[in-house]
């Protein structure tokens, strides 16, 4: 578990450790579960993560990337860029890319890029990916999943052969506090908490998309897709369009520092 928070991290392996149980040797469930601190807000965190991995694992078998901010207030990340695009994207991609050597010596592998339906509302201007001229914490949300899905789609292309495929996903709204930033008007707080427990999602509900692109050997040889609720979904024009994907690539790679 590569997580920011190491004491949240700690608290959840905890409970993940106590539902299990004692686990029998040769059991399904026979292995340790590992926190490790990780902030993908920081290019740092991410190279001293990755780089423990390596030393420390033989293999990696799924890589699966959740972390996440929504429509925060402009901020920027320890290496300044947006925080948004920062984190849901530019961590992602180093991380992704530093890992990605050991993920082809353990193939057959997976990634699983956890995206959303919002990717819908946003558009990649290379003009100002960090925002410098103009933010809306909507737009650059959006804009930082559509770069998701812009990234599963070139990295499927150039992993084609190496027995490691990657899949993006929509997990759908739940019931969770990616939502921390947006104000919510005090009057309309127990309207928004009767909608939430009514129709929102619960976190377990809302990771079963992932858990199956990184688990079902339905998707074993299935890599450059979009997911929603277990199944293949369409996508837009703009989220499938290669000269986007491969600029956007190799803007990433400058900008993460992995070409100079």
């Amino acid at each position: 578990m590569g997580c920011r928070d190491r004491a949240r991290a700690e608290s959840a392996a905890r409970d993940i450790r106590a539902e299990l149980g004692p686990c029998a040797a040769g059991s399904a469930h026979d292995g340790d579960l590992l926190v490790r601190e990780l902030d993908l807000a920081s290019l740092r965190s991410v190279r001293r993560f990755c780089h423990r991995v390596l030393q420390e694992e033989p293999r990696l078998d799924v890589l699966i990337n959740n972390a996440g901010i929504f429509q925060c207030p402009y901020m920027k990340t320890e290496d300044g860029f947006e925080m948004q695009f920062g984190v849901n994207h530019l961590g992602h991609f180093l991380l992704t890319n530093l890992l990605l050597g050991l993920l082809k010596s353990s193939a057959p592998s997976r990634v699983v890029v956890v995206s959303s339906k919002l990717y819908k509302y946003g558009e990649i201007n290379f003009d100002d990916l960090n925002s410098e001229m103009n933010y809306n914490k909507s737009f650059c949300y959006s804009r930082s999943k559509l770069a998701n899905i812009l990234f599963t789609k070139e990295l499927a292309r150039r992993l084609e052969g190496t027995g490691v495929t990657v899949n993006a996903l929509h997990p759908g709204i739940c019931r969770t506090n990616l939502g921390r930033h947006v104000n919510v008007p005090l009057l309309a707080k127990p309207l928004l908490s009767f909608v939430s427990w009514a129709f929102f999602k619960t976190p377990l509900e809302g990771a079963q998309t992932s858990i199956y692109l990184a688990s079902s050997p339905d998707v074993e040889s299935v890599s450059g897709k979009y997911f929603g609720n277990c199944k293949e979904e369409e996508l837009l024009p703009k989220a499938m369009d290669d000269l986007v994907a491969r600029k956007l690539w190799d803007i990433s790679e400058v900008m993460v520092g992995l070409l100079k």
